[in-house]
């Protein structure tokens, strides 16, 4: 029987990204801890993991790398060599090109075209010389007296038992690959294999494993490094590893093993890790579920399945004094129905965490890139996110953190004579705030130029000299296309591409930015995001008979207005005042080309909507409640219409248009560009 490995290859590229990013977790905590011990284990082991899934799974040139790295986190693992500063970073870099190999492997699954070629060749030689030149200390550590058991100069001949449990398949694990890595550390001298309890023909189930093998195995591998084969299956199997020569030990027999996996390991097999440290971390292509939220969805099933019966029942036998059981049914669906809804969309609500642990290793190097002193400082990881939120906020922040060390942190003596502490500090925070999240990157540096940015602005025409803008409207235009203060072009900034970007990748999000800067104290943005992109609070409103739906988070308030209250300005463009602040006013059914609408304001409804800290004044004929909606992506069906950032079906079976506030303002201020060039 042919088995199929997909499903198996893929669960396994999908957990090596956990290990590779417990691996560069690993490594950056070992700078500042080089005697720990267990940290030094786990990072072994993670290496270990990935090397035994690529060569059970024909990953080949994966498992060959990461063999070299794992001999050299091994020498380290045992003292040979100290985790300096240089190592760790030959470490990382040998782990950037880990995930490269993987990101190449997982293309070739999915039969995508591979990003980027991936050389070794340069890498592997600086590990391979690393492996072969020890430091000082090693050279004159006092020498140790061991059997060949323990470090064998030359190859030895080892005798192996390997029995599995008789669940071994169960459990998805093959034998044969086990045994095939064995070979590649060696020459197999003899193999054979126990059929004792072979049973017979007619009693035979190919899902319990019948056999034993005893192999001798001539290598230079030392005991360590061949309990590191069955690291994973020692729970699952008898494993015996003795120098030939030695007491032969009595042979386990296949029908005194127990049916489960709870056998302690033979004597000098080194434990399996536990399943919370091979998982540890986050998946990209799949989503890790709590077993309590799943517990809660089964619940509420129950329940749903419950109030269902219900109404079945008084359906079926409906008569007019049952109209009153028949609402309590009804609305008992409706309220697990609701439930339901948030505990499946809680499925999808990933820590944010996931994300941050990214960014310790990139301020790491770009600070040594610019040749400052700066320290991350991370809070709020647990916050959960949407998977999809979490997945496309990471460019932005990437944009913001690198921005911050390149212009906003000084270098250490500049810091040194305005009187701060060498080492700048950049703070990544996240927070639940009301049905939103909240992101904030802040660093202690220069803070933003006020100054330069307008000087900048006014060169490039973006304000008049006689604009009295406060200084949030003007830190704003740092989101500008091609806009940038920077004197010099570097590899890290300074020509006006990121920030734009920033904004937009946010705003396509449902999200917005703000920006609070104190020169000479630092800067702080503050991204807002909704807590996830498939449902929607918002608030029903019909233009000219047709309805729309407003999200609730840009809405500020509404009110009918009066005359008073409205005045038309000398360009054409009307704006209402509303408690002494004037707000430019939107005509709805204007922005969206729909006739039939109230177009006497006196008789309609403004809508105070804010975005980017603006507020504006929307005109609509009137409002018709508030609802949760299922956002369907208008790209895909359609194509993009600007002021409009999705559609949804409504409880009638008619489609509403989802406003995007950020886009009617755009779309208003393209038409008041227009007006005035006409």
């Amino acid at each position: 029987m042919q088995i199929d490995l997909t499903p198996f290859r893929r669960a396994f590229l999908d957990e090596s990204a956990e290990h590779v990013a417990a691996l560069e977790e690993g490594l950056l905590r070992l700078e500042s801890q080089p005697e720990d011990s267990e940290l030094l284990s786990s990072i072994f082991r993670a290496a270990h993991s990935v090397k035994g899934g690529a060569g059970s799974f024909g990953f080949e040139d994966v498992a060959r790398f990461t063999h070299v790295v794992e001999n050299l986190l091994d020498r380290m693992r045992n003292g040979l060599l100290r985790a300096e500063r240089s190592l760790v970073d030959l470490l990382l870099r040998a782990n950037d090109v880990l995930k490269c190999l993987l990101e190449a492997a997982r293309a070739k699954e999915y039969g995508q075209p591979a990003a980027a070629a991936c050389d070794t060749r340069a890498i592997e030689a600086e590990l391979q010389q690393r492996l072969g030149a020890p430091q000082a200390h090693e050279a004159s550590a006092p020498s140790v007296t061991a059997s060949a058991a323990e470090s064998p100069t030359s190859s030895s001949v080892w005798r192996i038992e390997f029995a599995p449990h008789a669940d071994f398949f169960r459990t998805g694990a093959d034998p044969l690959l086990l045994l095939r890595e064995l070979a590649g550390l060696g020459r197999v001298v003899s193999i054979e294999a126990e059929v004792q309890a072979l049973p017979a023909w007619d009693e035979f189930d190919p899902e319990v494993c019948h056999l034993a093998w005893r192999l001798e195995l001539e290598s230079s591998a030392t005991l360590a490094e061949l309990n590191d084969v069955f690291l994973f299956s020692s729970d699952d199997a008898r494993v015996a590893i003795q120098p030939r020569g030695a007491a032969r030990a009595e042979a386990p027999s296949v029908d005194a093993l127990p049916s489960s996996a709870a056998s302690a390991p033979a004597q000098g097999v080194a434990p399996a890790a536990s399943a919370a440290q091979r998982r540890s971390g986050a998946e990209s292509a799949s989503i890790r579920v709590s077993v309590e939220k799943v517990d809660q969805l089964i619940n509420v099933i129950g329940e749903l399945v419950i109030a269902q019966s219900m109404v079945a029942d008084v359906v079926n036998n409906f008569t007019p004094e049952r109209v009153g059981q028949l609402r309590e049914a009804v609305l008992a669906v409706e309220r697990n129905t609701r439930d339901l809804q948030e505990r499946v969309m809680a499925v999808r609500m990933v820590p944010i965490g996931s994300i941050f642990s990214r960014f310790p290793r990139i301020v790491r190097d770009l600070a040594a890139q610019l040749g400052k002193e700066v320290r991350l400082e991370l809070e709020g990881e647990e916050t959960e996110l949407d998977k999809g939120v979490v997945e496309k906020i990471s460019d932005p922040l990437t944009h913001l953190i690198r921005n911050s060390l390149d212009h906003g942190i000084e270098p250490p003596l500049e810091r040194e004579r305005c009187g701060k502490p060498r080492e700048g500090v950049v703070r990544l925070r996240a927070l639940t705030e009301g049905g939103s999240v909240f992101v904030e990157i802040a660093d202690d540096g220069a803070g933003l130029n006020t100054e330069r940015i307008r000087a900048k602005a006014l060169e490039k025409g973006l304000m008049r000299p006689d604009d009295n803008w406060s200084q949030e409207q003007i830190h704003q235009l740092i989101f500008q296309p091609a806009f940038s203060t920077a004197a010099t072009v570097s590899d890290v900034s300074g020509r006006g591409v990121g920030m734009d970007v920033v904004k937009k990748n946010v705003e396509s999000l449902g999200g917005a930015v703000a920006i609070h800067s104190t020169r000479g104290e630092g800067a702080r943005f503050r991204i807002k995001l909704p807590l996830t992109l498939a449902i929607l609070d918002g608030l029903s409103l019909s233009v000219g008979g047709q309805i729309f739906i407003l999200p609730l988070v840009s809405i500020v308030e509404s009110f009918r207005p009066r005359a008073a209250s409205l005045k038309t300005l000398l360009s054409g463009g009307e704006v209402a005042l509303v408690r002494g602040q004037t707000l430019p006013l939107l005509r709805a059914h204007r922005l969206l080309g729909i006739e039939g609408a109230q177009t006497d304001p006196t008789k309609a409804l403004l809508a105070i909507v804010e975005s980017d800290g603006r507020r504006v004044a929307l005109l609509v004929d009137e409002l018709c409640g508030q609802s949760q909606v299922v956002i369907k992506n208008l790209d895909a069906n359609f194509r993009r219409v600007e002021g409009v950032m999705g559609a949804t079906i409504m409880g009638d079976g008619r489609v509403a248009l989802i406003l995007d506030v950020p886009g009617l303002i755009r779309l208003s201020e393209g038409a008041t560009s227009t007006l005035a060039l006409a």
